[in-house]
């Protein structure tokens, strides 16, 4: 990967729809050029998939919150993610190190829904505790901080 491959893919995740001659035109490179780069960089599973931002609004979704679990012990991870990955109001979650086990973000419509999902949450055996916060506002959203340039 270069300085080049990092422009397209800081282009792509600003718009994963652009198209090749705009990248093209952008970055002042040939249109097949920009093709190759781009089939190597997703065979390569630098590109994960190409993928849309919902406005969670439109459906009606406009409480985000972030819980963190602590489990029991850790026997009960994988009953535990086999549980949370069947809620569609949990979008993302992630396994951590430190106080909490688990932080998940959880996208619903209002505190009553949370609260449902919280009390299905919080009765899943082998939780220990479970802390809520409620998102004002995302401020900034990235998939990943890319560098200026390759070293």
């Amino acid at each position: 990967m270069d300085n080049i491959d990092i422009r397209i893919l800081k282009l792509l995740q600003k718009n994963a729809r652009i198209s090749i001659s705009e990248i093209s035109n952008i970055i002042n490179l040939s249109i097949p050029a920009v093709s190759d780069r781009l089939k190597k960089l997703y065979n390569s599973g630098v590109i994960k998939k190409y993928t849309i931002i919902v406005n969670n609004k439109k459906f009606n979704k406009n409480l985000t919150s972030i819980l963190f679990v602590s489990l029991k012990d850790p026997v009960f991870t994988d009953k535990f993610i086999k549980i949370i990955e069947n809620e569609d109001e949990i979008v993302e979650y992630s396994y951590l190190v430190g106080d909490f086990d688990f932080m998940l973000k959880v996208v619903t419509r209002d505190t009553e829904t949370l609260q449902k999902i919280l009390h299905r949450i919080k009765y899943i055996d082998g939780i220990e505790r479970v802390k809520a916060i409620i998102v004002l506002s995302t401020v900034k959203k990235v998939n990943l901080t890319l560098p200026d340039k390759v070293k």
